[in-house]
């Protein structure tokens, strides 16, 4: 598996699980530092490699008078004061090519949404950069199809690419996680991460908004650590009933030390059976 990293965070890395954990949406700078405080105590006291992410802007939404968010430029002027601050590596997503440069100033990785990912301009755009690309498969497209997307990042010269399970469509208003697809992915030779909570969500069902039910994180996330996923993405809020978007998906973030902390001893106890087998 193709290796590098991203600011101190080296991927797929020695130590099991990385995460990318961090609210939906930069709504204000005081949340932002709050949540990323705490991250930085939870990555510090279960050694984990964490990666904090952040929308500066949110273009995918279900309603036009959907929250978007609070200016681009505040907003990544947030996300880089996190970087400088804590040492922590930050992502944001863009939606166009004429964002990935303004974005790409203030961050370590650039994720493209789950509907663009066939977009190949913006995929080159952001691979262009240099910086570590994140790739999140579409609901719609099949985990094979993913190594397409992911060579159009590496044509570019770029070999920092992650790809990311977030859910399959499943009928109307609903997802489904295809396990099979974690190792599929994996065999394009980059890393693989499950988005717990995007994988949660019921797009479209909450009257104009997206609903979700975060009763299931912990068991999906669960069963992608004993598949053998790389990674995992969590959104995590202070108060997810009163977040301006994914409010039913988002994991609460005082609850959050925990689920880490069950999540990495159960990659550690994976990790020792898979060694014990190996070595019969």
């Amino acid at each position: 598996m193709q290796k590098f990293s991203v600011g101190t965070v080296s991927l797929p890395g020695p130590k099991g699980l990385f995460l990318i954990a961090g609210p939906c949406l930069i709504e204000n700078r005081r949340m932002a530092m709050d949540v990323a405080a705490e991250l930085d105590r939870i990555r510090k006291k279960e050694d984990v490699r964490v990666i904090f992410k952040g929308s500066y802007r949110k273009a995918n939404r279900s309603s036009a008078s959907s929250y978007t968010g609070i200016g681009d430029r505040q907003a990544l002027e947030i996300l880089r004061e996190i970087r400088d601050y804590f040492g922590m590596p930050v992502l944001t997503d863009v939606h166009e090519t004429s964002e990935v440069e303004l974005a790409a100033s203030y961050v370590d990785v650039l994720q493209i949404p789950a509907f663009l990912c066939r977009q190949t301009d913006l995929i080159v755009a952001a691979a262009s950069t240099g910086l570590a690309v994140n790739i999140k498969k579409g609901q719609f497209l099949a985990p094979e199809d993913m190594a397409l997307a992911a060579a159009k990042a590496a044509a570019t010269g770029n070999k920092k690419i992650m790809l990311t399970e977030r859910g399959t469509t499943f009928g109307y208003h609903n997802l489904v996680v295809d396990y099979r697809g974690l190792p599929i992915m994996a065999e394009s030779g980059w890393p693989v991460i499950l988005d717990v909570t995007h994988s949660v969500q019921l797009p479209g069902a909450g009257a104009g908004v997206s609903g979700g039910d975060r009763r299931f994180l912990m068991p999906l996330a669960r069963a992608a650590v004993a598949a053998g996923v790389d990674g995992l993405f969590f959104e995590v809020h202070p108060d997810p009933a009163t977040a301006m978007s994914d409010a039913s998906t988002q994991a609460p973030l005082a609850g959050f030390g925990e689920m880490v902390r069950e999540l990495m001893q159960l990659q550690r106890c994976m990790q020792s059976i898979r060694e014990e087998f190996h070595s019969r």
